[in-house]
């Protein structure tokens, strides 16, 4: 997710116990360290949200929390709802009080950390979905367009209308090429199938985000997928009887009768890596874009509505990514105006699927300037 920048009683109990767990605070503030604490390894987590989103700040504090369970010399501290603007003041505050490794998690933290890396050069920082490096910061992200293919089938083989609505947060390259990667899901079963997009501008605003499901589904869409950070189009979904697709966490519990499955991150190997990587002295700014072989990127459990004819599917199709002989992006493509994009034998390179700024045939609906 690239950020810019209640609901259920369960959440709110996450909550409460995160403010157990945690050692940082919410509003951009660094909460203390005890001195029992001194001799431990810090690692800090600067946060552009709350882990009660039930989404991609959810997703990367549970792999916090696997951090901490795996390696019993780390103690971490987070910064909760820090605004792009905001960044490097936070980052500066974690450096000074001597974290050794620094994650930051939302595209917009990009330029703070490069400008802060500068000052603190002892200090090692990894930035989530950005391209920007330096001798000690590098940057990190998952194939995520991988999970959202095979989500895409789900969603194909299940849908009566042909109409399959995705709510979208913004128009950037990883949104599109996760619109691009499900779209092609959805039409390698069901080539009558359209995906409709409707752009909200936000990451986390579960009113507006479920008011743009209602308008798909008012357009006669039967399943909803989206790129946001809450349940509200998942319930969306449910209030109207249909299904839907979820997104950074399994966002069943939210919507039993809707969810499918969902697109989900699973950060904590990936942080056990990188941190132990510091501590040994192996570490290297070499940026890192795992897949679903790394177990960075799956789907959630489905739901029981999915049939085992989808579900074997999906598995053939997974089976074939986790081979490395094939992936998403390979041709033949063709754009939404019917434009070749990618000619059969061929696939897109890393950088082309990074600057992804077209949709491929079957979506419906523009990309904003």
């Amino acid at each position: 997710m690239f950020g810019l920048g209640k609901r259920m009683v369960f959440l709110v109990a996450l909550l409460v116990a995160a403010a157990f767990i945690v050692t940082g605070c919410g509003g951009g503030e660094v909460a203390p360290v005890g001195d029992e604490d001194a001799e431990k390894m810090k690692v800090g987590f600067v946060y552009i949200g709350s882990p009660g989103d039930a989404g991609w700040t959810y997703a990367h504090d549970q792999g916090r929390k696997y951090l901490e369970e795996n390696l019993p010399y780390v103690i971490t501290e987070t910064v909760e709802n820090v605004s792009d603007a905001d960044a490097e003041r936070v980052l500066t505050q974690l450096a000074e009080r001597g974290n050794r490794v620094i994650f930051a998690t939302s595209f917009g933290f990009m330029d703070p950390v490069i400008n802060v890396a500068a000052k603190y050069p002892d200090v090692i920082f990894l930035h989530c979905s950005g391209y920007k490096t330096a001798d000690n910061a590098t940057n990190y992200f998952g194939r995520i367009y991988q999970p959202r293919y095979l989500s895409g089938i789900v969603a194909g083989m299940t849908t009566e209308s042909n109409l399959i609505g995705y709510v979208a947060a913004y128009p950037i390259p990883e949104v599109i090429r996760g619109i691009n990667a499900f779209t092609l899901g959805v039409r390698a079963v069901n080539p009558e199938a359209k995906v409709r997009v409707v752009w909200t501008h936000t990451w986390y605003d579960p009113a507006k985000e479920k008011e743009a499901a209602k308008v798909l589904l008012d357009a006669g869409a039967d399943v909803i997928a989206q790129h946001q950070d809450t349940p509200g189009p998942q319930q969306a979904a449910q209030e109207r009887g249909v299904f839907s697709i979820g997104y950074n966490s399994d966002m069943s519990a939210m919507a039993p009768e809707a969810v499918l499955t969902s697109v989900v991150w699973n950060w904590g190997p990936y942080y056990v890596r990188a941190v132990e990587a510091v501590k040994n002295g192996t570490w290297d700014n070499t940026p890192y874009w795992g897949s679903m072989a790394d177990g960075i990127v799956d789907l959630a459990p489905f739901g029981p509505m999915v049939s085992e004819e989808i579900k074997a599917k999906v598995a053939k199709e997974k089976e074939r990514i986790l081979s490395g002989d094939w992936d998403v992006f390979h041709g033949p493509i063709y754009a939404q105006d019917g434009e070749l994009k990618v000619a059969a034998g061929e696939a897109l390179t890393d950088a082309e699927m990074l600057e992804m700024s077209w949709f491929v045939q079957g979506v419906e609906g523009s990309i904003p300037n």
